[in-house]
């Protein structure tokens, strides 16, 4: 058992303390990109417009009606109004048209922001993250390419492909493009293989040591809680002050008098701090709470009947990955079954049968559906979905690889069998069930889908969506939170970005952190105007 540590010593973000606690006027829950961004707007790096014209001649009109406040300072709703984007977010749309203007007719035109530093008008916080700065970025198969063209990985004042000339590894890895071994740092020309024509992407390894290195270049360390997990968050009943009954003003009660304890909205978020082998706990006191966690923790599961509790379906590639490194598949294993039809599915095909693992790719949608990802992303850009898409819209199959589209696993039965259920059909104006199939397997890997976990929350947070009786998901039913400060519509001082409020890409995650930081700068502009 582990050692733990009662005494909380030496944490960041913190104000002082009351009995133990830490106080702070933020607490970040998640360091992925969010919760980066955010760190970075709350220690007093400010947007300003710069002297670049921005292509929307609107935006630019107003952007020019006061050149001399920070984006922070001014109307999001007024500066968003009109922009029409990938993203239902519109200040995710202000954000993403100020740094990467026209972005998506193919241009590269600079920036229409400068910041700058204001010492004085920092905001304390403290990030809070289980790994290192990056979030699920430090935890996934490095080799891969993301999907977004390497520039829109990219955080505040620090160019992505500038980073990657100077950083960029120079192991060899497998392109996932091209199939064959070389730099990645290789000039475009340099690429073998037909479809290995554009390095616009880029791979995860470097995605993931970019925002570590980003924490580090910009200051931001001191802010960060490396190893921190979140085991509460909840509204504190403030019961720290009292009446006096001759004058009738309110008046602190705790042995420090901490104006911070006295505040009418107040937030605790508990936790352990994972030092070594020892386990500190932590305890944080805070009007602001923001919830910039991915929704990768639970994944989505199969309802089957059967013997499932056997090993052999799994729901992380790095699973399968295991089993081959231990010899324990190969190409002459019974195939591994992939359930899903998403690009988390599609990379395990890619990998499994660059390996030579046979595969058995099992998907419930139609290979027409207008709905499937494959039917957004351009060939140029991404010919290894397209290879995959290729392949599942075949009849007759590849070598290693046979698909079963429309269909459903239904049971897992003993001797590695998979009852797998095709479409319903009509026979004369009847009805029919789909016939049923057994296939041999390996492994099953379900890759359905994930949703966050809010457990810190209680019932997962399902009283913070947007449809209260379901489970949070990013795409069907986020939080539901003011579309231009970030701050949840059910709970006052607690907000939520990116996935959790249906932002899965970074290019539009800074949106997010833009809304809080200018409504916290907005709100203590009130409450103390001379400080601002």
């Amino acid at each position: 058992m582990k050692e733990r540590m009662e005494d909380i010593q030496d944490l960041p973000g913190s104000q002082g303390t009351c009995t133990g606690v830490l106080h702070t006027d933020v607490v970040v829950i998640g360091n992925g990109p969010s919760g980066i961004c955010l760190s970075y707007l709350l220690s007093g790096n400010w947007p300003y417009v710069n002297n670049h014209p921005h292509p929307n001649h609107i935006l630019e009109r107003k952007l020019r009606e006061n050149p001399e406040c920070s984006i922070l300072q001014q109307d999001l709703q007024y500066l968003s109004e009109g922009l029409e984007g990938r993203s239902n977010n519109p200040v995710a749309l202000l954000m993403d048209s100020l740094c990467h203007p026209n972005a998506d007719l193919g241009t590269d035109e600079p920036s229409c922001l400068q910041w700058n530093h204001h010492p004085a008008r920092n905001i304390p916080h403290v990030v809070l993250g289980k790994g290192p700065p990056g979030g699920a970025w430090q935890n996934m198969d490095g080799s891969m390419l993301t999907l977004s063209l390497g520039n829109w990985m990219e955080l505040p004042q620090m160019e992505f492909r500038q980073w990657a000339q100077h950083h960029r590894s120079e192991r060899k890895r497998t392109c996932m493009r091209c199939g064959q071994t070389h730099c990645i740092s290789l000039p475009r020309s340099q690429h073998g293989g037909v479809n290995c024509v554009r390095q616009d992407r880029a791979y995860i390894s470097d995605v993931a040591q970019y925002y570590s290195d980003y924490v580090k270049h910009m200051g931001l360390e001191k802010n960060f809680l490396v190893g921190s997990t979140v085991t509460s968050v909840r509204r504190l009943v403030v019961d720290c002050a009292f009446i006096n009954q001759e004058s009738g003003e309110q008046e602190a009660s705790c042995q420090l008098h901490r104006p911070e304890c006295c505040r009418m909205n107040m937030w605790e978020v508990r936790g352990v701090l994972q030092v070594g082998d020892l386990e500190q706990l932590f305890c944080y006191h805070a009007p602001h709470v923001v919830m910039a966690i991915g929704t990768t923790d639970i994944p989505n599961r199969l309802d089957l009947k059967g013997d499932i509790d056997n090993g052999v379906i799994v729901h992380d590639l790095r699973e399968i990955e295991k089993a081959i490194a231990n010899r324990e598949l190969d190409e002459h294993s019974d195939p591994v079954m992939v359930v899903g039809a998403g690009l988390t599915a599609a990379d395990a095909i890619l990998c499994l049968r660059s390996c030579k693992i046979p595969v058995v790719h099992v998907f419930r949608r139609d290979v027409k559906d207008q709905g499937l990802i494959f039917k957004t992303l351009p060939d140029g850009f991404y010919p290894e979905y397209h290879k995959v898409y290729q392949m599942m819209k075949s009849k007759e199959g590849y070598p290693g690889y046979k698909s079963y589209p429309r269909h459903d696993v239904v049971e897992m039965s003993a001797g590695m069998k998979c009852v797998l259920k095709g479409p319903t059909r009509r026979c004369l104006g009847m009805i029919m069930e789909g016939s049923e199939k057994v296939v041999h397997v390996s492994k099953i890997l379900v890759l359905i889908g994930a949703r966050p976990s809010l457990s810190f929350l209680g019932n997962n947070g399902t009283e913070l969506a947007v449809d209260s009786t379901k489970q949070v998901s990013s795409k069907k039913n986020p939080i539901d939170v003011d579309p231009f400060t970030f701050e949840s519509a059910k709970a006052r001082g607690l907000y939520a970005v990116g996935p959790l409020v249906g932002d899965n890409f970074v290019r539009f995650v800074k949106g997010g952190p833009l809304g809080i930081a200018s409504h916290l700068v907005k709100t203590m502009m009130d409450s103390d105007s001379t400080k601002w």
